[in-house]
């Protein structure tokens, strides 16, 4: 059976994220969008449900942690090439987030990461597989 991955993200502003991830070259999905939250598409199976603090608060019993002080989850996303990457990481640091590290070349992976305005830190990477060291 093939699932849909669903992540949900605490944002302070839902129009800014949906304005942030399009610069990333991924769109929203209209119907599931108002003006507490938006689905922002990055592939066929893999959504991210930005929501409003409010709305997001409805869906736990827990508090909201500040992703700019703390890191409950880091999103790691593949990407096609090396040069994927970069790019990503470029478009969003130019689109109102920012880097919090150096890229990482290990030879068979290569990754590199962005935060988005919210503070949610996203992993790319990329895996040449053939690279790979084997025992």
């Amino acid at each position: 059976m093939s699932r849909l991955v669903f992540i949900n993200l605490p944002v302070a502003d839902p129009k800014r994220s949906i304005a942030f991830f399009k610069e990333l070259g991924f769109d929203h999905n209209p119907q599931f969008t108002d003006e507490t939250g938006a689905c922002i598409v990055i592939s066929d199976i893999i959504h991210v449900m930005v929501l409003s603090h409010e709305k997001f608060g409805t869906f736990t019993p827990n508090e909201i942690s500040d992703a700019t002080k703390f890191t409950e989850v880091i999103t790691a996303l593949s990407c096609g090439d090396r040069g994927e990457v970069d790019d990503l990481v470029k478009r969003a640091v130019a689109a109102g987030g920012s880097t919090y590290n150096e890229p990482v070349d290990l030879g068979f992976m290569y990754q590199h990461g962005f935060q988005d305005p919210d503070g949610h830190i996203w992993e790319l990477f990329h895996m040449d597989m053939s690279s790979f060291p084997q025992n």
